[in-house]
């Protein structure tokens, strides 16, 4: 599978009377775009804003980030199950607007979703204070139930980044970069000094608001599978779920996985990275056992050598985490973790709620219990009095001066289990 992501670099958003790309700003039309969200009869309103870097502005609680991407050329159209038929995506051409972000906002779920502060130590702990922000603000119609308004909040997302991505196909790539996923038995073949290396992607699947979507379908009810780094790249995964903003992978960090983009970067230089196989996080004993044994036979099954396994959320998957570990390590397969921590202020308590033995190599995205004081912003999009309510914030977060105290958790991919953070480092 061969997908070229044509990249249009992006440093402005603007209101106009037509939506499309010009000097390095995307302009929306504000009462076209309201119009077609709000076909969705399940909402009441909505609001469109915009954040820049360095702005003194406030997001929250922020539900999803979504990357503008539409196709170019090839079959389907991204976001398949929700903006494009089931169809199998990750081929032929698809338009990137790098640099841009759609966030969704409103009185939604809040206990779990999330802060971007756009200026001052804040902004530090989340990507999306660098990147160009449309945020849309939802307000929904009353009586509609819970589950029913998260989807309506996450088709609020995708609707505006395929729209406003499909106004700019005229837009000429800065960047064209090209990846490749050949088919297995070719990929077995290649590179046979150096180790086959997979990618065992956990989702996050507990339910009650705790979903990851593939292809359309609720993540918990599939088995474990193979899927190519290409259809994730084209919004074969979407997120559903309402985990701690910290570690909560959006729907813009799966496209952006750093994780695949890394192992793609090594590949053919120091492993033969050889397949990416989903797998889902569980509540049960029974459904746990089943997907980590799953997992793992498919890993053996390809005949890899090595494992990098990522986590999302934080205790009950930290069981599938380790389970998926002495799995693979017991069958001679070696691993690396990649998880966050929830180790108290003071950082002194345990970091994960399991451990094994053969847990020895684990990349840590942060502990997540950090407290940070975020200094009052001019202007807040979203509603304010949610800090307190938010995984990460507690009753008291909001001080008199308008300044508040939360734990980092509360920031959107502050600690982000892929390690799409501002924390961190890499050697190459």
């Amino acid at each position: 599978m061969k997908l070229e992501l044509h990249r249009v670099k992006v440093k402005k958003w603007a209101f106009g009377s037509a939506t499309g790309f010009a000097n390095a700003t995307v302009t929306v039309n504000k009462e076209e775009l309201t119009a077609l969200l709000l076909q969705d009869e399940r909402l009441a309103g909505i609001e469109l804003h915009l954040a820049h870097p360095g702005d003194s502005i406030r997001i929250l609680p922020v539900k999803d980030a979504i990357e503008p991407r539409c196709k170019l050329e090839g079959a389907g159209e991204v976001f398949p199950g929700y903006i494009g038929d089931v169809d199998t995506v990750g081929e032929g051409k698809t338009l990137v607007l790098d640099g841009a972000a759609i966030l969704t906002t409103g009185r939604l779920v809040a206990p779990q979703e999330g802060i971007v502060d756009m200026k001052g130590p804040g902004a530090d702990y989340t990507p999306f204070s660098q990147t160009a922000n449309l945020v849309v603000y939802i307000t929904p119609r009353e009586g509609v139930v819970l589950h029913e308004l998260e989807n309506a909040c996450r088709m609020v997302g995708l609707k505006t980044a395929h729209y406003v991505a499909s106004s700019c196909k005229s837009a000429k790539a800065d960047k064209v970069d090209s990846y490749d996923f050949p088919p297995l038995a070719e990929a077995m073949q290649a590179h046979p000094k150096l180790p086959k290396v997979a990618y065992v992607y956990m989702l996050q699947s507990q339910g009650l608001l705790h979903d990851t979507w593939v292809y359309g379908v609720d993540a918990k009810q599939i088995l474990p599978t193979l899927i190519s780094p290409t259809e994730i790249m084209d919004g074969a995964i979407i997120s559903g779920n309402c985990v701690s903003a910290c570690d909560k992978n959006n729907t813009y960090v799966h496209l952006n996985n750093p994780i695949i983009e890394s192992l793609y970067k090594r590949h053919g230089k120091d492993i033969n990275f050889v397949g990416t196989i989903i797998t889902n996080e569980n509540v049960t004993l029974a459904d746990k056992k089943r997907s980590s044994s799953y997992a793992i036979k498919l890993a053996k099954m390809l005949g890899v050598e090595g494992l990098v396994i990522s986590e999302e959320g934080f205790g009950n998957p930290d069981a599938d985490l380790i389970m998926n570990c002495w799995k693979a390590e017991r069958s001679g397969i070696k691993t690396v973790l990649i998880t966050d921590e929830f180790a108290g202020r003071d950082g002194a308590s345990q970091s994960l709620a399991d451990s094994c033995p053969e847990g020895n190599a684990c990349v840590t995205a942060g502990n997540a219990n950090m407290l940070i004081t975020l200094p009052p912003m001019d202007i807040t999009i979203g509603d304010l009095p949610t800090a307190e309510v938010l995984a990460g914030g507690f009753f008291g977060s909001m001080n008199k001066d308008g300044s508040m105290d939360v734990e980092i958790q509360a920031i959107l991919s502050a600690t982000n289990e892929l390690g799409f953070t501002r924390n961190g480092a890499r050697t190459e």
